[in-house]
Parts: structure tokens; sequence; C-alpha cells
């Protein structure tokens, strides 16, 4: 559904008063398949819109190439628009004109008949609860309420790929994780496939098939969730050990199956390449040769340790910071 192969974007900003050119995306190569569900992961700065610009169409590649549902972002532009649905961070609808026609009037813009878009329209309004809305005005609704129109708006002429660029950015979390319900439906009752860009750790981890990361313009990872954390961390196993004099006994144990093995006082820590299949055994060891266990916990990795392991800083601590590209002129990254 999606290929691209050498993507390239530069622009040029000012330091002092030389003009010098910067690689917003540097060398993107990704692939997306038919029904997959896509997270895009990155840090302000990092890339993420500019590359979804690029592959729908609002920015020429410098360099490099892309094809979209079958079409050519540089050369078939009007096709790829035609097929695709794309909702910005921004939203695209007015805070005053009523939300129906708005949704009307846009579903016209891809071709549909008025009555066509109607329907389509109301019909999407049930499935993102938006019911008894039609009449209300974008201002008179709450922050979810909003979103969800920005998704119909991305869906009334029922694309088969659909781009979502940071979708629950303001959201407060009952509405980001009502949102994500309604997310994870376009795939599961529409078949759609869905391109997501976002920098929460918990939203590519609940919403997609696999997990890209992007980082200072070029793709550092791109696996399944489970994956990257299991091969990139471990999970970590915390021994809480009953008797202190046994803890070497323990250490000695668990380093039959963990890496990084550590005495913290009565605990013993350690990271295990997916626990869930070494505890057991592990624990059946223990009792075998008498060490009593206090407690057991077992820590799952997040995708921040995936981006720490791989660009040695926490991406939380990337997103919160001030990024490290300079303001570019013309570009939006």
């Amino acid at each position: 559904m999606i290929q691209a192969r050498g993507l390239v974007q530069t622009f040029t900003t000012k330091q002092g008063r030389k003009k010098v050119e910067v690689r917003a995306v540097d060398g993107v190569d990704l692939d997306v398949a038919e029904g997959e569900v896509v997270g895009f992961l990155g840090p302000n700065g990092a890339g993420k819109t500019t590359t979804l610009r690029m592959l729908t169409t609002l920015l020429r590649p410098t360099a490099g190439t892309a094809r979209v549902a079958g079409y050519d972002v540089a050369t078939q532009s009007k096709q790829v628009r035609q097929s695709i649905g794309y909702v910005s961070q921004a939203g695209g609808v007015s805070s005053y004109a009523r939300a129906g026609d708005e949704v009307v009037d846009h579903g016209m813009l891809y071709g549909l008949s008025q009555a066509q878009a109607t329907a389509s329209g109301q019909q999407l309004f049930e499935q993102l609860d938006l019911r008894g809305l039609w009449q209300r005005t974008p201002k008179q609704m709450s922050g979810g309420q909003k979103r969800r129109l920005d998704i119909v708006m991305g869906l009334v002429h029922d694309p088969t790929l659909i781009f979502l660029d940071e979708p629950t950015t303001g959201l407060d979390p009952q509405a980001r994780a009502n949102l994500w319900e309604h997310i994870g439906r376009l795939r599961s009752e529409r078949g759609a496939t869905v391109f997501l860009t976002t920098h929460y750790l918990e939203e590519a981890d609940a919403l997609s098939d696999r997990v890209m990361i992007i980082d200072q313009g070029r793709i550092v990872a791109s696996d399944t969730s489970e994956n990257l954390k299991a091969a990139v961390s471990g999970d970590q196993v915390d021994l809480e050990v009953a008797d202190p004099t046994r803890l070497t006994d323990a250490a000695a144990a668990l380093e039959t199956i963990a890496d990084l093995v550590e005495v913290d006082g009565q605990h013993v820590r350690g990271r295990v390449s997916r626990a869930g299949r070494a505890v057991p055994d592990l624990l059946r060891d223990l009792d075998r040769t008498g060490i009593e266990l206090a407690s057991i916990e077992v820590i799952r990795p997040t995708l921040d340790d995936v981006f720490l392991t791989l660009t040695g800083r926490s991406l939380r601590d990337a997103e919160a910071g001030p990024t490290d590209q300079p303001v570019l002129e013309g570009a939006d990254q």
C-alpha cells in the first residue's frame, strides 16, 4: 500500500548570515502492507510530519521515490489524493459551519453526490459516536468530538488508506482512550490501512501492528512492538529474597537466564529476554534449592527503553526538550 525508497527532504535554514541546507528526512525506506496499522514514532523534529507530507503529496520529495495506493507521489499526485484519507494534526473543520455541512461539502470535493456524501457522513457519525451532532458546530463540541469529526472528514469518501497525524494531541486521557478504540475499528470494521504518526509511546504500543521509529530523519527500527522490546531490552525480573544470606545464591540462579544481574538490598534484578517463558523454570530451581522469595516482579520494557537503547536518549526527554534541529524556512517538521 505504501512503498518508499531513499526518500529525502532538504530545507534551507539561516545560521547567522549563512544559509545552510538541512536534511529533515535523510534516505527513508519504508513499506506498509494492505490492512496494516503502522505507528510512526519519533520526537519533534525527527522528520515524522515531513515524511507524512511527502507521502500525502503535500510536499514534493527532494530525492527518492514513493508509491502510495499504487500511484507515484511525484507524478500521480491527483490519483494519490483521491485514494487516501488524511487527518492533519491541526484539524480541518471550521469552528462556525455546521458539522454535517462540512462533511457533505468535503465528500463532494472527492466526487460524491450530495446524497452519497450525506449517507456516508451520517453512517460515520453513528460509527464514531457523534449521534445528534450533525447540525452542531465544532465550537459546540468537546475536544474528543471535534477530533472524531476530523476523522469523519478523512473517511467520508471511503479511502482504503488513512493517514492520521498526531490524532490525539491535546486530548484528555479519557477522550484519548475513546479515540484509540475508534482508530482500532478502522481496520477491523472497514478493512482500512492506517499510517499513524505519534509521539505518544503508549499510543503506538496499543494501536499498531508494527512500529517504525524515526530519529534525525532516518528510520532506526521497524518491527512489532513486542519484538522490538524483546530484542532490545528484555524484561526486568526483580526477585526480593526473604533470607539475606541467600542473595548470592539467588543472583547465581538468575544469572543462568538473565543479563546485567545486580544485587540491591534484598533485591536481585536482571534483564531476561521473554521472561514469561523463562521465569517458571527459574522459580522451580529456586524452590528446589530452598531459596524463599518475599516477592517477584516482572517489568515489561517500554518503547522508550527501545528508543533509549537505539539512540542513547529517552524519547520522553527528547519530546519534552528543545529539538536538536534548527528552525527551517518553509517547513513544519
